[in-house]
């Protein structure tokens, strides 16, 4: 019944929101107070009109991949090498410092505009593949005399501390999909295939910009457009883009359905998830209580380090390597790490103590499970993160003065939305997509780098008792990114609901429900619709509008044209 109710919901899209996003608005400037050029808006698009062109297996994968690029067919050899540094902590994105935006890494969703072919054919020396990839063929009369192409070997990065090297036939061809299957092909990985396949892609990543690669995409050649695709999505600076380099690493699959996942039982695939789930909570992008950060951190600090030691394992320990095991704000203040004393709630403390109530009789495959249960129970787990940034509320002429807009991070998963602050790491917005519709807006100069794209997040609050629309602005490089995310996701739901509803046995008084609910007045349909996160709207600057789409409410640097 809640998917029909769910459906229901997703269809009635398009009468359930007034449009109130205006044609024209003000330009935004990359953390600049004002500005003045304006934006030119397509006009306001229900759910039902973000029709997927493509079949979402073959939008599958679009993200990371960095450093070399995949081959094709026949593997030369595998082998796997260790590295030193754990995960891709030393991946922490962070914006351009001069612009006072902090580190906040991307993800884009699996739309053909993020490496079309034209992206590709212009791919220069800008960023030129590795000098070792080179072939040619000449043929001369009927005889064709082929000079063999050099193996370029391809590193391919997991998240639990392996570097996957491999030599592969005709490198600059090679596809994501034959790439993934010379890496489960690996003798040394012990992957089940069939499974692992469904898991598992490969992405492009760097501190300004994470792709999510198709199966038909070649990472040789997203290789060589990377520079101009940074240029295109990162908020960085020209230097900083010039420095930036890529790697090709192997995590979840952002369209992997959660409750597939929640019944795998191979370990070895298990640990890969909890590796890349750890690195999200060491990084803030799964915001929590501090006390769940504590509890991983000793789940995590029990797996790396084995049972508790009292001669090893004190509170001075903790002190000096709580930066492994919690995010940066929750450790203690590096200002005051030279001190010799710990307060009694301090993390370093919390931690220990945490750590020392574990049994040892625990097995590193419990703790596994257990981590990742929590993980699986956060509203954001697997989603994909963009940068972007909104306006900050003013409060008075000392904030108006002293007015920047918030780095936040946009995470987007099969079922929500959610707006973080990526320096507090705390959830400032979450929508699941029954409550929200959305609209995506070029800058009307395009060719003004401090003109940036823009998302619109649209929902539906209770206020003073009467319900009413807010709109709120988030402005990134990576809005058509977001938007293409989203739209293959409710198109996704959208054909499993329909799917279901065909499969379901007919039932007469569901069919009265659903032509009632149809019929009904949009903006009456279950209040249980509305956003019940506990969402933090008065951290946001938004518009507010009634059920017939008047202006009601006006904040930050809207400019409307009737």
């Amino acid at each position: 019944m809640s998917d029909v109710n769910e459906s229901q919901q997703l269809n009635n899209q398009s009468t359930s929101y007034t449009t109130v996003i205006p044609v024209e608005y003000t330009r935004r400037v990359f953390n600049t107070p004002s500005a003045s050029t304006e934006y030119v808006v397509e006009q306001y698009r229900p759910h039902d009109d973000y029709i997927q062109t493509e079949d979402l297996s073959s939008s599958q994968g679009a993200l990371y991949s960095v450093s070399q690029r995949v081959p094709p067919a026949s593997t030369s050899y595998a082998s796997l090498c260790p590295t030193e540094q754990g995960g891709y902590s030393s991946l922490t994105s962070d914006w351009e410092r001069d612009r006072t935006m902090s580190g906040s890494e991307a993800i884009k969703n699996g739309s053909s505009e993020i490496v079309n072919d034209k992206q590709t054919s212009d791919a220069n020396a800008t960023l030129s593949a590795p000098s070792s990839v080179a072939g040619s063929m000449s043929s001369s009369g009927g005889n064709e005399s082929i000079q063999q192409i050099p193996v370029v070997p391809v590193c391919v990065y997991l998240y639990n501390r392996i570097a996957l090297v491999m030599e592969v036939e005709d490198t600059s061809s090679a596809t994501n999909e034959v790439l993934c299957q010379a890496i489960l092909n690996c003798d040394e990985l012990s992957l089940n295939k069939q499974l692992a396949i469904q898991v598992f892609t490969l992405w492009m990543t760097s501190p300004l910009l994470e792709l999510q690669l198709k199966l038909i995409h070649k990472p040789f050649q997203i290789r060589q457009n990377w520079r101009h695709l940074v240029e295109q999505y990162s908020h960085a600076s020209y230097n900083r883009q010039q420095r930036d380099e890529p790697v090709l690493s192997f995590q979840r699959n952002v369209f992997f359905q959660q409750h597939m996942e929640e019944k795998i039982k191979d370990q070895k695939i298990l640990e890969l998830l909890y590796e890349e789930a750890k690195q999200n909570i060491l990084r803030g992008r799964y915001p929590c209580e501090v006390s769940h950060y504590i509890m991983l951190g000793g789940i995590q600090a029990r797996i790396e380090l084995g049972p508790y030691n009292s001669q090893v394992h004190s509170t001075h320990y903790f002190r000096e390597e709580q930066s492994k095991f919690l995010p940066p704000h929750v450790c203690k203040s590096a200002t005051w790490s030279w001190l010799p004393i710990s307060s009694k709630n301090s993390a370093e403390v919390r931690l220990l103590e945490q750590f020392k109530r574990i049994p040892h009789s625990a097995t590193n495959r419990k703790l596994i499970r257990k981590y990742l249960e929590f993980c699986w129970s956060l509203p954001f787990y697997g989603s994909a993160f963009f940068e972007g940034q909104i306006e900050q509320p003013v409060r008075g002429l000392m904030s108006l003065m002293t007015h920047q807009d918030i780095p936040v991070l946009v995470a987007i998963n099969s079922k929500s939305v959610y707006v973080i602050d990526d320096l507090q790491s705390t959830v400032l917005l979450g929508l699941r997509y029954e409550e929200m519709n959305w609209d995506y807006a070029k800058p009307s100069k395009e060719d003004d780098p401090n003109c940036l794209p823009c998302l619109f997040l649209q929902f539906l609050v209770v206020e003073n008792g009467s319900r009413v629309s807010k709109i709120l602005q988030v402005f990134s490089r990576q809005a058509s990114l977001m938007d293409s995310l989203i739209t293959t996701f409710v198109h996704h739901r959208k054909r499993k609901n329909v799917s279901d509803e065909t499969d379901r046995p007919f039932d007469q008084n569901s069919e009265n429900e659903t032509h009632a609910s149809l019929t009904s007045n949009p903006f009456t349909y279950a209040t249980t619709n509305l956003p019940s996160l506990s969402n933090k709207l008065s951290k946001l600057t938004l518009t507010t509008f009634d059920e017939d789409g008047h202006l009601i409410g006006q904040m930050g640097s809207w400019s409307f044209s009737y």
